[in-house]
């Protein structure tokens, strides 16, 4: 992350690093309680420990993704070699979890404020529940996904 020095901030309280926002940082009174002000609010920057899990759980999450993926490629030559009830749900187990983390990602990125986030959120909860719903009812029901897809490919 890129720093600034002010010489203002060196002569007073020793060498700390200001990140770069607007020029009213030196006049604050209170520099230890709010070092960091944006137009937009107050930055509350979390203790390192925290910070370090929050960074694994992230790390984790998406080596998850990218397994998850990769297991979806390995699923569809198995889905037409041996078509069955073992397959059928793994595939509708793993194509649910994969669009709900899609689908999350996406309103992270375009969603904004809280009260729409937590709507979104239980909406996108909601179509996911109801598609693996769904799918686990046409597997049961119906003749199974890897039976559907191949009956779709003979057309």
């Amino acid at each position: 992350m890129a720093s600034l020095i002010r010489l203002s901030t060196v002569c007073q309280r020793g060498i700390r690093p200001v990140l770069l926002c607007n020029t009213h940082l030196s006049r604050q009174k209170n520099r230890d309680v709010e070092p960091f002000r944006s137009a937009a609010g107050k930055i509350h920057a979390a203790s390192s420990h925290s910070t370090v899990l929050s960074s694994r759980a992230a790390s984790k999450h998406w080596t998850g993704e990218r397994v998850l993926s990769i297991a979806l490629l390995g699923m569809v030559p198995a889905a037409y070699l041996c078509p069955g009830p073992v397959v059928d749900y793994s595939i509708a187990a793993a194509l649910t979890l994969h669009g709900h983390w899609g689908i999350g990602q996406v309103l992270t990125d375009y969603v904004h404020g809280d009260a729409k986030m937590k709507l979104a959120k239980a909406g996108v909860f909601m179509l996911s529940t109801a598609t693996l719903f769904g799918l686990c009812y046409f597997n049961y029901h119906d003749v199974g996904l890897c039976k559907a897809v191949a009956l779709l490919w003979q057309i």
